[in-house]
């Protein structure tokens, strides 16, 4: 069975020749039908040729370059276009990754998971890093229901199932778990070793947890409601026209009975001066407006959906006339 492992590479240059050296040697020792797919991202350092040199060396070794740095997700999604392995393995170029723990992920997903996810236990990355990081797991775990303790890992495994149905876009590669689990595929998580970095500085800054939790909540809205776009926006609506609505009940009838009761002077009977009766009006106005948004989004879906299927067939009872088992899934197509 061809195992792919998968490399996107940005400004990595001193680190690829020990990072294939080490791949190579567990996989000797494991007896691993090889490929190595190495993704230039837009490198500036002298990564690419360094790739080069590697593939003419060895044609376990392959490299794809990207025309410009697109991200971490478009150069995965070129690297899974071009695999051919039935087993991915995913990895960061930093060397921080340990290509020793492959066989343990291999194993894992042996067990009957479709993708499994590295947790590194001990980080040997900078407070700055790893506090927001353990905050956002949190986050997306709560949110997603997906409850990984490190999402954005770079070391994961994947059976070649996931790649051909999860599509991969902006900077949605830290949240492939989530996009999984929501197509019906087993996930599972493993600790694995994390290595300090040798050579080169990291690629990413604070502005990529921003990113990133823009990222959550559109990973949210797509996993939960693609397809029914109005549950969210139209129970957000409903919840907004019922404030509004309890609220200009309760302050038509406090105006009533002040009124009937004269308990108040009619001088003070003015609603206009009071806050709520902005907030109920604001409340109703973005009710009607959420529902409207929320049925253009019903027929935008209704007239555009998408040409994958709604639904991951993993196996099937039917049995054909002279078959002595289930059919493969494939023959349905």
């Amino acid at each position: 069975m061809l195992l792919s492992i998968v490399i996107p590479v940005y400004n990595e240059c001193d680190s690829l020749e020990e990072l294939v050296r080490n791949i190579q040697s567990v996989a000797h020792a494991h007896r691993y039908q090889l490929e190595i797919l190495m993704v230039d991202d837009g490198s500036t350092d002298g990564s690419w040729q360094r790739i080069v040199a590697l593939a003419q060396a060895s044609p376990q070794v392959r490299g794809l370059k990207l025309r410009r740095n697109f991200g971490k997700a478009a150069a995965l999604a070129a690297a899974f276009d071009a695999a051919h392995g039935q087993r991915l393995i995913t990895m960061d170029a930093d060397l921080q990754d340990d290509p020793n723990e492959i066989p343990a992920l291999l194993a894992k997903l042996d067990e009957g998971f479709d993708v499994v996810t590295g947790w590194k236990q001990v980080r040997h990355d900078p407070w700055h890093k790893v506090g927001p990081s353990r905050i956002f797991n949190r986050l997306i775990s709560w949110l997603t229901g997906v409850r990984l303790h490190d999402h954005n890992c770079g070391l994961k495994a994947y059976r070649s199932e996931v790649i051909s149905e999860v599509k991969l876009y902006g900077e949605m590669h830290r949240f492939v778990p989530v996009l999984a689990a929501a197509r019906g595929f087993r996930i599972a998580e493993i600790p694995v070793r994390h290595q300090p970095r040798m050579h080169g500085v990291s690629k990413y800054g604070f502005e990529r947890f921003i990113k990133g939790l823009l990222d959550l909540f559109t990973v949210y809205f797509l996993t939960g409601f693609r397809n029914r776009p109005q549950h969210l926006l139209g129970s957000l609506g409903l919840a907004s026209l019922a404030f509004g609505s309890i609220g200009w009940m309760v302050l038509t009838v406090w105006w009533v009975w002040s009124r009937l009761a004269n308990s108040l002077p009619e001088d003070d009977l003015h609603l206009h001066e009071r806050a709520i009766f902005y907030y109920c009006i604001v409340a109703l106005l973005l009710g009607v407006q959420l529902l409207s948004v929320g049925f253009i989004a019903e027929m935008i879906t209704a007239q555009n959906r998408p040409h994958t299927k709604p639904y991951s067939l993993g196996e099937t009872t039917s049995f054909h006339a002279g078959s002595d088992g289930p059919s493969d899934p494939s023959s349905l197509e």
